[in-house]
């Protein structure tokens, strides 16, 4: 690390003229090749899947997208002759667009879309391709020509994914205010403009490469379109923290006495280290996703890994190189000053961080059971989640989308916003007539409020019906009604002929998508904290530090899930915060965000314990090692978490429910990770745990390769400590300045 750190002093300029040309090439790469996105659930071998490949065959085009055009109106009926006539003109139009590839009309052949009452209507509108290929004009074409039929007395709104495209978020209001409070907090931790800027331009140069890499990934492989906003969230929280601790470092240097290139080197080769480390397991723990061998996680793992890789990369090259330009003006002026007029003065722990330090020496026991009992209580509500799909009327209150669900809900039942497609392909004579006889007997279903006739194809060999459940989609009930059908009613009515009906459609897609996951959660997240304790271990050369780092991730998960599950699933502030009503959790959040979160965790424990580790080396002290490492770096730790704080909250501005998810859940985890666990909990049990937090078989620290995070000469003391007595070498010392940080303290 000081081999780079030496090259990319001495090479400054040529350092971040690379640096902004990588940027300049991959931005105007990403502005001509454009997005190429895709929300693609669909996993090869279920029968969603498999349904909606025969419908794509066998009716050409009629396995696109398919959106609605709802109209009520509060007086009179539909049905009256100027409301007809207007909405049928309006159809005639949109079966005009392009894209479309067919219009259901109500008036001609559909009479069961106006409701009983006679006050709604709708219109299905079948695109020619998913939503995920669907150009956002087309949609926004639907979108006006639909709108303009509207009058005072009629309420015209439209539903579905590509309707959706209209609705997403513009700008950037979420990375603005995100990064605006980062400079802030490091305005007020540094108090030196200059020091407090490269930490934030750092992170937005690497941000800002990964966010074009991500839009040229989307064009090679299946990439979400949340995926690079997820990426800029964790990017900008852990670039900027990474650069935070390296300034830090470089600081502390130049007020020992350093020179600007010392100090530089010195922070990239100690620090540095901790923060390619820290960084490795935040990528490992992201890459976990590829062993669900799932084309929609890949992209977001490799996505989100490409991001955080830059980041560090970013760190330990293109920041010393800035540091070298600002010189001494990493310090604030009063520390200039005094660096002058009094000279290199030793940097001992002070004020809150001494005393709570040595507080929580005091009573580990007290501080720990309260620490215990705070993330028990937070991660109580964990326990009812319940994984599903949010729909459109999970969303803002006056999007029209939205609209459209509560209208279509209040008109026909809660399930016409989720109707099952049931697709199947004939063989002969008696697959059809089994097949008229089907939808009598999926009438008679429990759960079923509706069925449609079935519809065959010019070539007589699919046919397709709809299936309207008597219950939301996203109700239990709706996904017990999917079993139902494909474990008992639709095996009985082909019992004897070749008919093999796929139950398809949205809802059912989202149900076989959630519970690949489901089953495949208990062995991602069993690797992925396998690894990053054996990273811990090489690191550490520590049982006990893995243990509980793996302990203390899964308080974190436990605790940042309750909080989503409290705003989103039970719906505590949704709606004032434009977050839409309650719904349940995305299927694919446990597994972005077990991913993500461990490797945050991971990266406060790095620098926390790295600390104590250095001190445990030179020492053999663990109560000192402890108090030390906790005074030393909990400031730092706290200003870090308050920044990723910051920026992931802002991200709840997005207007993007997904997003709002993930800034919440990571900003619940760094807080509760930050301030109850990294500098309560962790360094309570320590205390407890004594010379058992560094032991390690001797027969195993032959077997594990080294790994050293730690500066050389740490590991120099702990070598020579080993060569003499123990209580000789370490007692006066270790008491002397133990003194020295009591009185600090005190």
């Amino acid at each position: 690390m000081a081999a780079i750190a030496r090259w990319c002093l001495r090479h400054r300029l040529v350092v971040v003229l690379l640096w902004l040309l990588a940027l300049g090439g991959t931005a105007a790469g990403a502005t001509l090749a454009g997005s190429a996105y895709s929300n693609d659930y669909e996993v090869p071998g279920t029968e969603s899947g498999r349904a909606t490949a025969l419908l794509d065959r066998g009716f050409h085009g009629l396995g696109g997208d398919s959106d609605t055009i709802v109209w009520h109106t509060e007086r009179g009926s539909v049905r009256a002759d100027a409301v007809e006539e207007r909405v049928g003109d309006m159809l005639d139009e949109v079966a005009d667009l392009p894209g479309i590839a067919a219009v259901t009309d109500p008036y001609d052949d559909n009479p069961g879309q106006i409701s009983e009452d006679g006050h709604t209507a709708y219109a299905t509108v079948t695109f020619d391709a998913q939503a995920d290929d669907i150009p956002e004009a087309q949609a926004k074409a639907l979108v006006d020509t639909a709108k303009a039929a509207a009058t005072d007395d009629l309420q015209v709104e439209l539903g579905g994914s590509a309707v959706a495209l209209t609705e997403a978020p513009g700008g950037h209001v979420a990375e603005i205010v995100g990064v605006a409070v980062a400079a802030v907090v490091l305005f007020l931790a540094f108090g030196s403009l200059a020091a407090s800027v490269l930490p934030i331009a750092t992170a937005l140069v690497s941000v800002g490469i990964a966010y074009s890499g991500i839009v040229l990934l989307g064009h090679l492989m299946t990439v979400a379109d949340f995926a690079p906003m997820l990426g800029m969230l964790v990017g900008l929280g852990v670039g900027i923290d990474y650069a935070l601790f390296i300034v830090t470092r470089h600081r502390r240097g130049l007020k020992r006495g350093l020179s600007v290139a010392e100090a530089a080197e010195t922070a990239v080769a100690t620090t540095g280290r901790a923060v390619v480390f820290a960084g490795a397991t935040v990528c490992i723990a992201l890459l976990g996703m590829l062993i669900l061998r799932l084309g929609f996680l890949n992209g977001v793992a490799i996505a989100a890994s490409l991001t955080v890789l830059l980041t560090v990369a970013a760190s330990v090259t293109l920041l010393p190189a800035l540091l070298s330009f600002i010189g001494t003006r990493a310090l604030s002026r009063r520390e200039r000053r005094t660096l002058a007029e009094r000279g290199p003065q030793p940097e001992l722990p002070t004020g809150f961080a001494a005393r709570w330090s040595a507080f929580v020496e005091r009573h580990p026991k007290v501080l720990g059971a309260v620490a215990v009992l705070v993330m028990g209580v937070l991660a109580l509500p964990t326990l009812s989640l319940h994984l599903g799909t949010s729909d459109q009327g999970n969303g803002p209150a006056a999007t029209t989308t939205r609209k459209a669900y509560d209208l279509l809900a209040d008109g026909f039942g809660p399930g016409v916003n989720g109707p099952l497609t049931l697709v199947a392909g004939l063989d002969g004579a008696d697959d059809r007539v089994a097949l008229d006889r089907l939808p009598a007997e999926l009438t008679a279903t429990k759960g079923v409020a509706s069925v449609s006739p079935v519809t065959y194809n010019s070539a007589g060999d699919t046919a397709v019906l709809t299936v309207v459940p008597d219950s939301s989609p996203q109700s239990k009930a709706t996904s017990e009604l999917v079993d139902r059908l494909r474990d008992d009613v639709l095996p009985n009515a082909g019992a004897g002929t070749s008919l093999d009906v796929h139950v398809g459609g949205v809802t059912a897609s989202y149900d076989d998508f959630a519970e690949i996951i489901v089953g495949k959660l208990p062995l991602f997240v069993g690797v992925v904290i396998a690894l990053g304790c054996l990273l811990l271990l090489l690191a550490f050369r520590s049982i006990g530090i893995p243990l509980k780092a793996a302990v203390m991730n899964v308080a974190a998960v436990a605790g940042a899930f309750g909080i989503v599950v409290t705003v989103f699933q039970w719906g505590w502030g949704s709606e004032p915060l434009g977050l839409g009503s309650a719904g349940p959790i995305e299927p694919f959040l446990p597994v972005i965000m077990v991913s993500v979160l461990f490797g945050l965790s991971m990266d406060y424990q790095v620098f926390l314990v790295s600390r104590m580790y250095e001190e445990w080396l030179e020492t053999g002290d663990n109560r000192r090692a402890v108090r030390v490492g906790l005074a030393e770096t909990s400031r730092v730790i706290n200003s870090a978490a308050v920044i990723m704080i910051s920026v992931f909250l802002a991200f709840v501005l997005s207007g993007d429910r997904v997003i709002a998810m993930f800034g919440i859940a990571l900003a619940a985890a760094v807080a509760l990770d930050a301030f109850v666990l990294r500098t309560l909990l962790v360094p309570a049990l320590m205390h407890l745990l004594g010379g058992a937090n560094w032991w390690l078989p001797k027969w195993l620290d032959r077997l594990l390769p080294r790994i050293s995070i730690e500066p050389p000469e740490c590991r120099e003391a702990a070598d020579t400590r080993a060569k003499i007595p123990v209580q000789r070498a370490t007692a006066p010392a270790a008491e002397e300045r133990n003194d020295d940080v009591r009185d600090i303290a005190g």
